[in-house]
């Protein structure tokens, strides 16, 4: 049936059409024809955005992995599932095939059953760009145990907060781990996270860099000898459709992270469906996507996704920089690569540096280029669908996050013709709506507002791990019966969208959401800080970076700013992780507030952005003459 795989954009307006004018009966058909399923659903959708509560195929009942791995054992065994590529390029590659990965998984599965990990016990796996990460994640999802993958960069405070917001039992990381010509402690940062997560029975090791490891008696155990110990087969749990499949947490604008809940079936049929099209994905093809499995994109389309399609998905542990900027060309040449996926932040990297690393690569295996964690500026999209693509290889920029579970809105390579910083149309399925600020849909086009989603879909977050009240305040109060993202775009004549960025205090930072309140909480721990505000300024490689406008206690006080500074960005690395450090810091004397007291970080975004002109009326503020003092010291 074409519905699954659309090859015109004729083809794309007839299958979208039907999909918002009946999706009950739209994702019936891809669910029935596509995937393994032990028992039928009883319906299809039940929804109520004002609860909110969102029910796909309730009543079915299957296990993901027997769709990502047993399915293809008859005919693909021999395929390679997953191709490893080390961090060091003189190592070898790694094939797995499907009949390797699915007994990886099964022997995984007997060792976590090994160590009191059942149906519904959340597994907390910090580990690093490794076969294990993915082994693990699907040996978790064939025994119904929920993972929540922590990404290997975050700090132990961060490691921690996460472990104890979901009650993790059992921990899997490793001795360490290759980050470019740099080796990583992570078995210290699990240490020291769990001092202060008493619940926490078991640490399953991987051996990864043969670094000297603490092993603490009774509690701690090395992986490799387990594994080779265990069965290598393992019937796989029957889930519900509605049951959880994994947490992953996401900075939010306010407070703790935000454990966002995805379920089996529906998120298994949306990502599936979603990598075939809008990669364009065909059997003979090499898939590399570069995130980390950390963040959603690495679950979506790393492992579910593809695996889900009987595709070859490449994991890369090392950096696009390491040993020279021309890794990933080197790459896609050795592996002939068909579908390339990255960030923008690592595009304009290697844009800054010579085109020598790149025309030295053969890249014609390419056929389609992606770009995904924030919007793409046009100089990025014009050097990479130049020099990478050659203009031969579409551009699929893609606009979705965390919550959204898979990609909303996307070109599809070859069908939907692509113009530079527009994500385009709507994915199939997806009903967006741009509203104004006294919440009334905009029907116009040529046009901006919020991004809101009028019409649940698949692979959406069924709440937040704990705190459904906090689900439904952050993403369903804002507008009626819709989802909102909190990003506004821009709508052109055509209907294409343009994401112009976050609306609330989440700055995205080489692809990061850093949420700006747990960024200020650690700085305002700092003795010498009396309050400070984050905000976001353009940058060049980063898309954007942080800067912290601080007062101090002692505002005269003579004490060494620079050591200031560098203490301030150690406390934000020991609490978040370095990613959240702080690009510029200016201490002043006072932050420009409103009567009611709420600091006005939209005046900070302009003076951080060198946009001094267009301030607006301040002179409401409390203490207006505090502005003028920020821009004489920025100066």
């Amino acid at each position: 049936m074409s519905n699954y795989s659309i090859k015109s954009l004729e083809e794309y307006f007839q299958v979208y059409r039907k999909s918002v004018r009946d999706p009950e009966t739209f994702w019936e058909e891809i669910a029935e024809e596509h995937f393994d399923w032990r028992r039928k659903w009883d319906n299809v959708l039940q929804w109520d955005f004002s609860k909110p509560q969102v029910k796909w195929f309730d009543g079915a009942q299957l296990n993901i992995t027997e769709n990502c791995l047993d399915r293809h054992l008859q005919i693909r065994g021999h395929k390679t599932a997953i191709l490893f590529e080390p961090n060091d390029p003189q190592a070898e590659a790694e094939h797995i095939t499907y009949r390797d990965l699915h007994e990886r998984v099964c022997r995984m599965c007997n060792v976590l059953k090994e160590n009191g990990v059942s149906r519904g016990d959340r597994v907390c796996i910090y580990l690093p760009m490794i076969p294990e990460l993915a082994i693990t994640v699907l040996a978790c999802a064939r025994i119904g145990a929920i993972h929540s993958v922590v990404f290997a960069g975050f700090s132990s405070n961060a490691l921690a907060t996460r472990i104890n917001d979901c009650d993790c039992k059992i921990v899997i990381t490793s001795d360490g781990s290759y980050r470019g010509a740099k080796i990583l402690d992570l078995k210290s940062i699990v240490d020291s996270a769990l001092e202060e997560c008493p619940q926490v029975s078991h640490v399953l090791v991987a051996k990864r860099t043969g670094q000297k490891v603490q092993m603490k008696a009774g509690r701690d155990k090395w992986l490799e000898p387990l594994m080779e110990q265990a069965y290598a087969d393992f019937p796989a749990e029957i889930m519900n459709a509605e049951d959880p499949l994994f947490i992953l947490y996401t900075s939010g604008s306010t407070g703790k992270p935000k454990g966002m809940v995805h379920s089996c079936g529906g998120y298994m049929v949306y990502t599936a469906y979603t990598f075939k099209n809008i990669f364009q994905y065909r059997e003979e093809d090499i898939f590399w996507c570069t995130a980390d499995i950390g963040w959603i994109t690495g679950h979506s389309y790393i492992v579910y996704g593809p695996l889900a399609n009987g595709a070859t998905t490449v994991m890369f542990e090392g950096i696009p920089t390491y040993p020279d900027s021309g890794r990933f060309w080197e790459i896609i040449q050795k592996h002939k690569i068909t579908q390339f996926y990255t960030a923008p932040t690592a595009i304009r990297a290697l844009a800054k540096e010579s085109l020598d690393f790149v025309t030295k690569y053969d890249l014609t295996s390419l056929k389609v280029l992606g770009s995904v964690g924030e919007p793409i500026n046009e100089e990025a999209w014009h050097w990479y669908n130049n020099n990478i693509g050659k203009g031969q290889s579409p551009v699929v920029d893609t606009w979705w996050q965390t919550e959204t579970g898979g990609i909303m809105i996307s070109p599809i390579p070859y069908v939907t013709p692509t113009t530079p910083t527009f994500a385009t149309f709507p994915f199939i399925g997806i009903q967006p709506a741009l509203m104004d600020d006294a919440g009334n849909e905009i029907y116009e086009n040529q046009t901006q507002g919020k991004l809101c989603i009028k019409f649940p879909w698949p692979s959406m977050a069924r709440s937040i791990w704990g705190d459904h009240e906090r689900y439904k305040n952050t993403y369903f109060t804002a507008f009626d019966n819709c989802y909102f993202t909190g990003d506004g775009a821009f709508r052109d004549e055509v209907g294409y969208y343009r994401i112009t960025g976050r609306v609330d205090d989440v700055i995205i930072v080489s692809g990061h959401n850093l949420g700006t309140a747990p960024i200020e909480d650690a700085i305002n721990e700092h003795p010498a800080v009396a309050e400070s505000a984050i905000v976001g300024y353009p940058h060049d490689v980063k898309g954007n970076a942080l800067y912290g406008f601080i007062t101090l206690k002692e505002f005269g006080e003579t004490r060494d700013r620079d050591n200031l500074m560098k203490e301030i960005n150690q406390k934000i690395a020991e609490q978040i992780g370095p990613i959240a450090k702080l690009e510029k810091i200016l201490f002043v004397d006072g932050l420009p507030k409103t009567r009611s007291g709420k600091i006005m970080r939209r005046i900070l975004r302009k003076i951080a952005s060198n946009d001094t002109e267009n301030l607006g009326d301040i002179s409401t503020l409390l203490n207006p003459e505090v502005v003028q003092n920020i821009i004489d010291a920025t100066s």
